[in-house]
């Protein structure tokens, strides 16, 4: 059985195009599937289009979260209500078309545990592929990990993937790096991206920055690194410059000027202090929020009919 995973977040003008090609994609590999959206608190009629379909054919199936609790929070609710053997995960804007399953499919088939789709086009601006192209290549840098570059959710996995994820509730969540984190046998199939057929962005600037903070902080303990880097760095500069006083008073006779100096090295310092202290509350905030253990996402409504049904039968 495959399972196939969406998250949706205010998508009503694609809810009718996203049914045709997934079920489309999903029929063309086997007719044992499930197609799991995830609706993260949709204000527009994406959920109501979504149970409609549910109400036509009940493998396609609806998680109704409580409120917007993100994108990759609505991604481990689907997984954590996925029955299949293998188990799919796209966005639900169509930019990752569902047809590309059936190549992650035959490659899983071959003996892999985890197939991921790796970008070789996009069809963003400029500055946004510049900026992806950077984070990915300075995430490698900077991480512990050998992370594949240019790949995203977009993917298919073995259960047995998924009950390793699964137990890593972490608050601050990056899918795509837990999925390599994992281990097992993994492989790349290169795709192309597509233009968003319809409707806006739901990846402002704002929850970019989250999610490669997430990634970043999850997955590196390079900035912890780094501040102590710069720490050596200006107490090296602060002694070299100090022998530069003195030469110059004792060699030259010169007397340098104490109020500009003392400026100077109180802002410098004062600088890498307040960075050095916002890196170290980064990762207290974090701790804290592993501490309080809230839970990632609530579900309001399930529309899951062959549970129901499953139910029905035992009484």
């Amino acid at each position: 059985m495959i399972s196939l995973v969406i998250p949706i977040f205010n998508e009503e003008l694609l809810i009718d195009e996203l049914y045709k090609r997934t079920m489309a994609a999903m029929q063309a590999i086997t007719d044992d599937f499930e197609i799991i959206c995830v609706d993260d608190g949709s204000s527009d009629t994406s959920l109501s289009q979504m149970v409609a379909y549910h109400q036509r054919d009940p493998r396609f199936k609806v998680l109704e979260l409580s409120r917007n609790f993100g994108h990759q929070a609505a991604l481990l609710a689907g997984m954590n209500f996925a029955q299949g053997d293998f188990i799919g995960v796209m966005d639900g804007d169509l930019q990752d078309p569902p047809e590309v399953f059936a190549r992650f499919y035959a490659k899983l088939l071959e003996g892999y545990d985890v197939v991921y789709a790796v970008r070789k086009k996009r069809k963003e601006g400029i500055l946004k592929k510049t900026s992806y192209w950077l984070y990915y290549r300075i995430l490698v840098k900077i991480s512990n990990m050998d992370l594949p570059l240019d790949s995203g959710d977009f993917s298919m996995i073995r259960r047995q993937v998924l009950q390793e994820m699964l137990r890593m509730p972490e608050q601050s969540l990056y899918l795509r790096g837990l999925r390599h984190w994992v281990g097992f046998k993994q492989a790349g199939v290169e795709y192309e991206r597509a233009d968003r057929l319809a409707g806006e962005p739901k990846y402002d600037f704002k929850k970019l920055m989250k999610l490669a903070y997430d990634g970043i902080f999850s997955f590196s303990s390079f900035p912890i690194k780094f501040m102590g880097r710069i720490g050596l760095l200006a107490i090296g500069t602060s002694i070299t410059y100090a022998f530069y006083l003195l030469a110059k008073k004792i060699i030259w006779g010169e007397v340098p000027e104490g109020f500009t100096t003392l400026i100077l090295a109180i802002f410098f310092f004062g600088g890498v202090q307040l960075v050095s202290i916002r890196i170290i509350g980064e990762y207290i905030n974090r701790i804290y929020d592993e501490s309080r253990g809230r839970p990632l996402f609530i579900v309001k409504n399930a529309f899951l009919a062959s549970q129901a049904t499953d139910s029905a039968k035992s009484e």
